[in-house]
């Protein structure tokens, strides 16, 4: 008899032995186990030890940390009637476990769903020079209607970034002339600008001199040197009328001071 009672305390340590070891569970500690108790969530455990009743309790573990998905290559037409390829890359976590496995099948896919969707929205909303220019803007306005979207299911998305858009030949081509004629008309008025700034240098040098004669005749002695130090050639160069007068006007002075002295 005591044969039969050993046996049993011995199996019945054995099975609740293994009882306990299929009850045991581990969480991480960026993971929580959210426990349902005959079909009926009791809450979530986690991080660490917790325990479960066998055949009772089951339980689904979700990964709290940030996940990075890309949002496949969509195309759309923007609303100036451009067809672009564009893609993006979508950071979200789950703030709330129990929410993400409750209220929705598959929090992941239905995250990438709503995603690509928005994406071609946005794109039909935007035009191309504010995909282009003003992709900050973008980003911010995918980032709100998809968190609007996911909060629901106790998702957040943190960060939405568009990665590429990619444009047809005709519009690289068309874009690359426009480019072009921005970049010529730029340096015409470059050039323009420094010939007006020039000219207007050379309108006051000109008033300067025309003030001063004998400045201009100075002036015209420095060409007459630094073009014959340059050029070791004959140059015949005009005299100005002001330099002849000049010596007419000392010789006739001379010659008046003479008759008036004899």
């Amino acid at each position: 008899m005591e044969g039969i009672l050993t046996t049993l305390l011995c199996i019945g340590l054995l099975i609740l032995g293994f009882l306990l070891v299929f009850s045991i569970r581990i969480a991480k500690e960026y993971e929580r186990a959210v426990v349902f108790r005959l079909g009926r969530v009791i809450g979530t455990k986690g991080p660490g030890l917790y325990l479960l009743i066998p055949i009772i309790d089951r339980n689904v573990t979700v990964d709290l940390r940030i996940v990075a998905m890309d949002v496949p290559t969509q195309e759309a037409i923007s609303r100036d009637n451009v067809t672009l390829k564009v893609n993006a890359v979508l950071y979200y976590h789950v703030n709330d476990p129990r929410a993400a496995i409750v209220n929705v099948e598959d929090y992941r896919r239905a995250t990438w769903q709503i995603a690509q969707t928005t994406l071609r929205n946005v794109i039909g909303q935007s035009e191309l020079d504010e995909l282009l220019s003003e992709r900050d803007q973008v980003n911010a306005r995918l980032k709100q209607i998809i968190d609007e979207s996911t909060i629901g299911w106790g998702v957040n998305v943190t960060r939405v970034e568009v990665k590429d858009v990619e444009l047809p030949d005709n519009m690289k081509r068309a874009m690359a002339k426009q480019a072009e004629a921005e970049r010529e008309r730029r340096a015409k008025i470059i050039a323009a600008e420094g010939e007006f700034q020039a000219a207007e240098q050379l309108a006051n040098a000109a008033r300067t001199l025309g003030t001063q004669p004998a400045s201009l005749q100075l002036r015209y002695l420095q060409t007459l040197v630094e073009v014959a130090a340059e050029h070791n050639s004959t140059i015949l160069f005009p005299v100005p009328i002001d330099i002849v007068s000049t010596f007419v006007h000392a010789f006739e002075k001379h010659a008046d001071d003479g008759d008036a002295g004899s």
